[in-house]
């Protein structure tokens, strides 16, 4: 009955210049734009996973990963060195250094334009 994740939903203050953000720096494609002001837009992956991003109604609250509620969006890559390399000549804000885990996992974390916590993550082995 229950089929997985759809979609993540972040609301922006900028729905327009997140969604661009997203498409111009980790490849998703503009798949909805409604007609409201500001729009909310649909941002897919080519491999399928999709992003909703929605108009903020109020101030951002400041939060650290480990806070409760929605702590990240991971980002598989097939090939986490290459990935990293394209982030970086993209200038993006990363938080810290890449980290190996165990059994071959690689991470790194960064933000998007509104401080959004990202991660790449790179899986020898997929769970």
């Amino acid at each position: 009955m229950f089929n997985g994740l759809e979609h993540v939903a972040i609301c922006a203050e900028d729905t327009v210049a997140l969604a661009r953000w997203y498409c111009d720096v980790l490849g998703f494609e503009e798949r909805y734009k409604n007609t409201k002001e500001p729009p909310t837009f649909f941002v897919k992956q080519p491999g399928g996973s999709m992003l909703e991003i929605m108009p903020a109604k109020g101030a951002r609250h400041n939060r650290a990963d480990a806070d409760a509620g929605l702590a990240h969006l991971a980002v598989a890559v097939t090939d986490f060195d290459a990935a990293y390399a394209a982030l970086q000549e993209k200038g993006v804000n990363f938080t810290g250094e890449p980290k190996d885990a165990s059994g071959g996992v690689k991470v790194v974390f960064f933000t998007d334009i509104e401080d959004n916590l990202i991660q790449i993550i790179y899986r020898p082995n997929p769970l």
